[in-house]
């Protein structure tokens, strides 16, 4: 009787032994680590709240995007409000508590607490737990706290009306996956330490989601376990940026180089580490682009206050306008007309006071007439 021909990278004959080209992931690696490193650059020069902004801010990204994958739609005030109670910030108000919010927060803020300590079953079981609280997946129940298992294939597939369903992976059975989740702990606790802390995040979750070890959240943990990665490579539970984010942001190369690497039996993964860095890179690069931009706003309203003390409230409200969409980004310029939309103003008003921050040097006119367009003069802009 003819074996079956190896189709899924479990079913590789050196299996569990993933590895990738390193000359190949270098360049990738190092503009990760230099996105980290001038996101810890900029979060060192901080204050204590402007940093606490920062980790509430990546802390809802993260909760909102690791659910959004998924398909799961996270309100972003409920979230910023659970975030916001759980770093002891100020802001969470009186906010109903969301269930789905506060299992999804739950996961990520144990992963990453208990970066200093090794990773147990035990630990896993009680994040599944967590994000499935009453037992239930949608209407159906599932297996919580504990490794799938159920006899028919774990499989992740397209369906199609009035043709056969797409079959893009099927995991290991469940009688082997005790097994095989012994392993990828053993090797995750081991592994601290030696190799890139950012490749290391990059198999413990390609290798995860190839098992697929439960019934339903294999995805959701399996980022978790990115963030632990990551917060042990970093050696701090601050949340400083959110990889799953950016992995929203491609969510369709995300799963297309998933199932590219879990797809073969092929045990190279240098495709997959090349892209999983780039996202981590790109996470930090856009962590360090909102904290710069908090800072230049800082900046700039410190300047204004103290050489234009005397501003109107409707002047300071269309300069913050101005500022906040950028040198281009206000559709048309400011007018007249829109500032009185703005601001509230009558026309003779709105006239007055843009001839006067024009006069001050805080806004440049252009054109003529009904054509006359105002732009902000900052020397952020030059």
């Amino acid at each position: 009787m003819a074996l079956t021909k190896p189709r899924w990278i479990w079913q590789a004959d050196a299996w569990p032994r993933l590895h990738f080209d390193a000359q190949t992931v270098q360049p990738q690696l190092a503009a990760a680590r230099l996105a980290q490193g001038r996101l810890l650059g900029i979060a060192a020069s901080l204050q204590l709240v402007d940093l606490a902004e920062l980790q509430l801010t990546e802390w809802t990204q993260e909760a909102v995007a690791t659910a959004q994958i998924e398909g799961e739609v996270l309100q972003v005030n409920s979230v910023r409000a659970s975030a916001a109670r759980r770093l002891g910030l100020p802001g969470a108000g009186a906010a109903p508590r969301d269930a789905r919010t506060e299992a999804t927060l739950d996961v990520l803020q144990a992963a990453v607490s208990q970066w200093q300590r090794p990773l147990s079953q035990e630990d896993l079981f009680a994040w599944h737990a967590a994000l499935f609280p009453t037992g239930r997946s949608g209407l159906s129940r599932i297996v919580t706290g504990g490794w799938r298992t159920h006899a028919e294939p774990m499989q992740i597939v397209t369906p199609r009306l009035g043709k056969p369903d797409v079959l893009h992976y099927q995991a290991p059975a469940s009688a082997d996956v005790p097994a095989h989740m012994a392993a990828w702990l053993q090797w995750f606790n081991a592994s601290l330490g030696t190799l890139d802390g950012v490749a290391r995040a990059a198999l413990a979750h390609l290798w995860f989601e190839a098992i697929h070890p439960f019934e339903d959240g294999n995805g959701r943990i399996g980022r978790a376990v990115v963030e632990l990665a990551l917060a042990q490579d970093l050696q701090s539970p601050q949340r400083l940026m959110s990889v799953s984010a950016q992995m929203m942001a491609a969510r369709a190369d995300y799963y297309a180089h998933l199932q590219a690497a879990t797809g073969q039996p092929e045990l190279d993964v240098t495709r997959w580490v090349s892209w999983f860095a780039t996202r981590v890179q790109r996470a930090g690069e856009a962590a360090a682009a909102h904290v710069q931009s908090a800072m230049d706003k800082t900046a700039f309203w410190s300047r204004l206050t103290a050489a234009h003390p005397d501003l109107s409230a409707a002047q300071r409200k269309t300069l913050g306008k101005l500022f906040d969409a950028g040198p281009d980004g206000f559709a048309g310029g400011m007018s007249t007309e829109k500032y009185v939309n703005l601001t509230g103003v009558s026309r003779a008003t709105a006239y007055r006071e843009l001839t006067d921050l024009t006069e001050r040097g805080l806004l440049e006119r252009t054109g003529q007439g009904r054509g006359t367009r105002y732009r902000l003069v900052d020397q952020r802009w030059r």
